[in-house]
């Protein structure tokens, strides 16, 4: 709650109606003892994102290097990492479909945080 509170203080104080950032997840992943790699799990989150959490398609980006989601098993059931869930109970949206970083070799999602889809709950507790 920490960041997310550090986070909206820093748009008031500076007048920022939006905010941009992504989010990575990384190729190979370990869930329930096993590892989940080649993407599978970043495929299987942002198929989760984008059926509930897309943006309004004028606000979409599209990537320069995308994550192939089409060639990859979309279909595991893996909770997305607690930063995107963070960043969706917070109202954000995703803005469209995971880069590829190979240097980092993570899958990085766009997200947009605006300060009118900031919950009231958030609101109050946050700004007081």
């Amino acid at each position: 709650m920490a960041l997310w509170k550090a986070l909206v203080q820093f748009m008031t104080q500076n007048k920022l109606d939006d905010i941009v950032g992504c989010v990575s997840i990384p190729m190979n992943m370990h869930v329930n003892d096993s590892q989940i790699g080649m993407g599978y799990a970043a495929a299987s989150i942002w198929r989760q994102m984008k059926e509930n959490h897309l943006a309004s398609q004028e606000l979409q980006v599209i990537p320069r290097l995308p994550l192939p989601v089409e060639q990859l098993d979309q279909t595991l059931d893996i909770d997305p990492p607690a930063l995107v869930k963070g960043y969706l109970r917070v109202g954000a949206k995703v803005l469209g479909a995971p880069a590829w970083d190979p240097d980092f070799n993570t899958a990085d999602l766009p997200m947009l945080m605006r300060m009118r889809n900031l919950p009231e709950r958030y609101r109050k507790h946050f700004l007081g």
